[in-house]
């Protein structure tokens, strides 16, 4: 298994005052799988998602990430699980301003202590697999947001990570820059990323292989993307 999560439970703490998250969660990922996590707004998945990127920690329960109990890691040991196992793309695309699409990519490498030379092929080559070589020194301001959430995901895809964990990847974008996000992972998926999706939309989630969902933080195993019914 890539990703364990048993008896997860999360709250947020206001003085005295508890306020329960998510509850008793139990979830598994297999290496290669794409999966969607589907819930409305208030759910609880953007906490999971937190919680599976190594962004926070539960309150109890136990997640495992690639043989890691991310409960026992200190806050540099988490740092280092986000960088070395995890690509993140979120809906806002968290791209810096004033860096081209090029330098963008290779942030993480840089993190990471990838020599210069090194971090430049291999950020090319993420850009190229998006399908984004002819952008790779525009800056953001001079991208559509289509191409923008590409460039998101090249950088998440830099590293080789174990997990590509999209939140909302599909956000802010028009339907056919979706379309195409959308396609970009299931080609990614077919030659061997594991893909965890957090959505709130149905014909999004559907992508998947599997969608699972999660309402007032419990999770249910939906099955199969295509038994899923029309919404």
């Amino acid at each position: 298994m890539i990703l364990t999560c048993t008896d997860i439970c999360k709250s947020y703490f206001q003085g005295k005052m508890e306020f329960p998250i998510l509850h008793h969660i139990d979830f598994s990922m297999e290496e290669g799988e794409y999966v969607a996590v589907m819930g409305p707004s208030g759910s609880g998945k953007s906490t999971l998602m937190n919680l599976i990127g190594c962004l926070d920690r539960p309150t109890s329960g136990k997640l495992v990430l690639d043989g890691t109990d991310v409960s026992t890691c200190t806050d540099n040991m988490l740092a280092d699980l986000r960088l070395k196992k995890i690509g993140f793309v979120f809906q806002t695309f968290e791209l810096l301003a004033y860096q081209t699409a090029l330098q963008n990519v290779e942030l993480p490498l840089t993190y990471a202590g990838v020599p210069r030379s090194d971090r430049r092929k291999r950020a090319a080559e993420a850009l190229r697999r998006v399908g984004l070589e002819d952008r790779m020194d525009h800056k953001p301001s001079q991208l559509s947001g289509g191409q923008k959430q590409r460039v998101a995901i090249a950088r998440a895809l830099v590293n080789h990570p174990k997990l590509l964990l999209a939140d909302e990847p599909t956000g802010a974008l028009d339907s056919k820059s979706g379309q195409q996000v959308m396609d970009i992972f299931q080609q990614l998926n077919e030659n061997g990323t594991t893909v965890l999706m957090i959505t709130h939309d149905a014909k999004i989630a559907r992508h998947a292989k599997r969608i699972v969902r999660i309402e007032d933080g419990v999770l249910t195993e939906s099955g199969p993307a295509e038994t899923e019914g029309t919404e």
